[in-house]
């Protein structure tokens, strides 16, 4: 029983981040696959070698659309594995609280709650009365929507998941990051569906055009196979999280959410896309915030959030 006791089960979890770096190197053999597949085998050699005037400004129509999309997914994945989603700074405590420990005069101490109230929404348990939260692991405060990675060791802000393809947590500072990497892969994964889709047909169907090339023809249909699953999975991936992103929720969230009579977070759609993406429309698709943003949208520094002032739980 001792050595039961003695036995962290959360050590297990650090396991998932060597199998986050095997996932690295899956997606950079996926995408080396479909550049293959696309590139070198069904559309460059049109675009080269010619084929009719038509068809050569549809190879450099498609294969323009696919390095874009190319760039776009690779920038927003990266932006997603380097960037820290937020980290609690050390000893940390809310404005609220050390104006609390500092001011000994009650009527100091109310008019600053007063004002904390109208700048800096609380967190649930402050709403309620409880006790702050704080995180016994990390022996550090918890601001609001934060919570413990056990495969990070460490409190994220407003965090999403773990996730295993990234090497990372998705939290307040990349969770735009990785909206963004889902959309654009999926576009990318189904223009190579359509694209790889002529040549997957002739394959089955006239044998005299085949290729000589044993590889050639692996490549062909283990990247039509790869990229039909991912845009499937994807797609699936999508229902989940625009929703979520709607109602400014985050996938730990969601049962709590079902709790409450309305959630506190939901500000309203366009507030809510603008929690996460910027008030910029101009940079929604872009893996990038501007400064005034950084700046002035406290959900996106991750201690802060606004909520609802007409909000039940």
């Amino acid at each position: 029983m001792e050595c039961l006791r003695r036995v962290n089960p959360f050590r297990a979890c650090a396991g998932l981040r060597f199998l986050g770096y095997l996932m690295l190197a899956l997606v950079a053999a996926i995408v080396a696959v479909s550049y293959y597949a696309v590139v070198v085998y069904a559309w460059g050699p049109i675009l080269l070698h010619g084929g009719g005037r038509g068809s050569v400004a549809a190879a450099a129509t498609i294969l323009a659309v696919f390095h874009l999309l190319l760039a776009m997914m690779l920038w927003c994945y990266l932006m997603v594995v380097f960037t820290d989603p937020g980290s609690v700074p050390e000893n940390w405590r809310r404005a609220a609280e050390e104006d609390g420990m500092d001011v000994n005069n009650s009527t100091a101490i109310s008019n600053n709650f007063a004002t904390d109230n109208v700048n800096h929404p609380l967190s649930v348990s402050e709403e309620q009365g409880h006790t702050p939260r704080y995180c016994s692991r990390c022996q550090n405060g918890k601001p609001p929507r934060c919570h413990h990675c056990s495969v990070c060791d460490r409190c994220v802000l407003k965090m999403d998941h773990h996730c295993v393809w990234v090497v990372n947590c998705v939290g307040a500072r990349n969770y735009k990051y990785f909206l963004l990497f889902l959309v654009y892969t999926f576009f990318e994964t189904v223009l190579d569906i359509s694209v790889l889709l002529p040549s997957f047909i002739t394959f089955f169907q006239d044998e005299s055009r085949r290729s000589n090339s044993a590889s050639d023809i692996a490549i062909l249909f283990i990247g039509f196979v790869l990229n039909l699953v991912f845009a499937l999975s994807l797609l699936c991936f999508l229902g989940i999280n625009m929703p979520l992103v709607l109602s400014n929720t985050t996938s730990i969230e969601v049962y709590e959410r079902k709790k409450s009579r309305s959630w506190k977070y939901d500000l309203g759609r366009r507030k809510n896309l603008e929690q996460v993406f910027g008030t910029k429309k101009l940079l929604w698709f872009l893996p990038t915030y501007c400064t005034e943003d950084l700046h002035n949208i406290t959900a996106i520094q991750g201690l802060e959030f606004p909520t609802r002032s007409d909000a039940v739980l």
